[in-house]
């Protein structure tokens, strides 16, 4: 079985829920898009064999934690929409000073956050909810730091070090299918637009942000095919960086050895940092995949990618793993 290292503790994996998405009517007041005040019940998913596997029988009592440092993590992933909101918001105005407020709130707590889940089965139908005991701190707390429709949690259920089940509940961020808020990349490709560069120069650097031009040739050249699926068709590839784009100094983002050719949902898995890759070009696969995800992709921890170029990308990847990769 599959393990993971949290704060010098092993625990094993048993499964993963991927993305339980965080609802308008979830949140805190004063992130509503809609009227009301915001309903304390989380839906978790509906009633099958799955889910009942995965969270227990009905009636269930859950033991969870979240990580301050995921906390963190997701406060400065969506500080793009906090300070400049996409979404009608009822008190957009309030949102910047809100994220200053809580990421404050969240610098003073545990590095280990505990709380309880417990089944509302109050509530009939098809669909199952949770709840915490009133007035849990914690609990309000991803009321209050998520934003409707763009937030999600995951979930993993492991077994403690005494036999336990404990499951570790995590925060995300998707804009809408897009893992950076639009405003960010607006922002940075102003700034690079403003420099004093050649134009010819700031043309290739733009390309190269959506995987095109000098930069994707020169990959292509390198690397004809996904070295995963082995498809050489270019029209299926997609030039992806492995330091992002964002991330990158002007030599970076066109650099090819700061990528590889991918087919799309590889792509998407890389730029995700649902998978990375070793050195020696042996895949690894983030604990927030499920095992049934992680089946229908043919794809198994430790397993080798012998056609990876990895030769000359070493920083990169050292880089991924330990910035974008979900680990």
């Amino acid at each position: 079985m599959a393990t993971i290292n949290i704060n010098n503790n092993l625990f094993e994996i048993v499964d993963t829920i991927e993305k339980m998405t965080i609802a308008d009517s979830f949140v805190a007041r004063s992130n509503k898009i809609g009227g009301g005040n915001g309903e304390a019940k989380f839906y978790v998913g509906n009633e099958n064999a799955e889910t009942r596997a995965f969270f227990g029988e009905n009636g269930f009592h859950l033991n969870c934690f979240l990580l301050k440092k995921d906390l963190k993590e997701f406060l400065l992933n969506s500080e793009g929409e906090y300070k400049n909101p996409e979404q009608p918001y009822q008190r957009k105005e309030n949102l910047p000073a809100l994220w200053q407020e809580r990421m404050n709130t969240i610098e003073q707590l545990d590095e280990v956050l505990h709380f309880t889940l417990i089944e509302q089965t109050q509530i009939a139908g098809p669909r199952i909810y949770v709840k915490a005991p009133d007035n849990d701190p914690i609990y309000k707390l991803i009321r209050e730091i998520s934003l409707p429709n763009i937030s999600y949690l995951s979930a993993i259920k492991l077994i403690d070090p005494n036999g336990n089940f404990i499951f570790y509940f995590k925060p995300f961020v998707d804009y809408f299918g897009e893992y950076e808020n639009p405003f960010v990349i607006e922002e940075e490709i102003k700034i690079l637009e403003e420099e004093e560069l050649p134009t010819e120069v700031k043309t290739q650097l733009l390309r190269a942000r959506k995987g095109q031009g000098k930069y994707r040739q020169a990959l292509l050249e390198e690397c004809p095919f996904c070295p995963i699926t082995l498809i050489s068709d270019d029209r299926l590839l997609i030039a992806s960086h492995i330091k992002p784009w964002v991330k990158s100094d002007d030599y970076e983002k066109i650099d090819p050895k700061n990528g590889f050719m991918l087919t799309p949902t590889y792509d998407l898995l890389f730029d995700r940092g649902f998978i990375s890759f070793s050195n020696d070009k042996k895949i690894i696969i983030s604990p927030w995949l499920s095992k049934m995800t992680c089946s229908k992709l043919s794809i198994s921890p430790e397993k080798q990618y012998p056609m990876l170029p990895t030769a000359g990308r070493e920083n990169y990847l050292e880089y991924h793993r330990n910035n974008i990769f979900k680990g």
